[in-house]
């Protein structure tokens, strides 16, 4: 189980978490929520540029912090080892500016309180990316747009890794096209971000993650406890 004040894993037989001391007593509002059986949603149509248009505005609205937080994750993240914490900790930040909460540099590190699943998605979806590519591009770019929403299931439904690669899966194989579109629309920003003098890049980046974002809160939804407790 996991603490749903910080995410830390914790055993079930405490009464208080040892990484933030929040009580995770049966009826503590901050103890991990009981199991519920998520629905994956049936008929669901990819909206690109309606999704990145929406992350540039989230973007564009703090865009020196984005851009700041961007190069951190770029020399932080830049292993596998760390690359899907940050992933999670971006994605935090942008769930925060989504709900007009104040955000904090130190968000982008909250994705370590769910090191190990993030770490094992990360892996697997490199590997199963590697595959894809190895059978040709549009593979690749196919086994990218499956796993794209991976993190924020970990994060926003405290799922582990496998089950939110699932959960992933379960939202993308409604419009295989449409969201492989997404992710290569999300490309090609990025690709027009290194264009101009690399530094846009730092720009672009944010802004796909948040695109991500806005496209997971309008097809799946937050969990309210984990908002609140973010």
């Amino acid at each position: 189980m996991f603490c749903h004040s910080c995410g830390t894993p914790v055993n079930p037989d405490l009464q208080f978490c040892p990484s933030c001391g929040q009580s995770l007593a049966p009826g503590s509002p901050l103890s991990t929520p009981a199991p519920v059986l998520w629905t994956p949603p049936v008929g669901i149509k990819a909206a690109p540029g309606r999704w990145v248009g929406e992350g540039w505005r989230i973007v564009k609205a703090d865009m020196f912090n984005f851009a700041l937080m961007a190069l951190v994750m770029g020399i932080l993240g830049a292993t596998f080892v760390t690359q899907g914490p940050m992933m999670v900790g971006f994605h935090i930040v942008c769930i925060k500016k989504m709900q007009g909460r104040p955000t904090e540099f130190g968000d982008l590190f909250k994705g370590f309180n769910y090191f190990v699943p993030a770490l094992v998605a990360s892996l697997l979806i490199g590997l199963f990316s590697t595959a894809g590519l190895a059978l040709c591009v549009v593979g690749a770019l196919v086994v990218g747009a499956m796993f794209k929403f991976t993190y924020l299931f970990i994060v926003d439904k405290r799922m582990d890794f496998w089950p939110a690669m699932q959960a992933s899966h379960n939202v993308v194989k409604n419009d295989y096209f449409g969201f492989t579109m997404f992710l290569l629309l999300i490309g090609l920003v990025n690709v027009l971000g290194a264009l101009c003098c690399i530094v846009g890049v730092f720009v672009t980046m944010p802004l796909g993650l948040a695109a991500i974002t806005v496209a997971y809160k309008e097809i799946v939804g937050f969990d309210q406890r984990t908002v609140d407790a973010l």
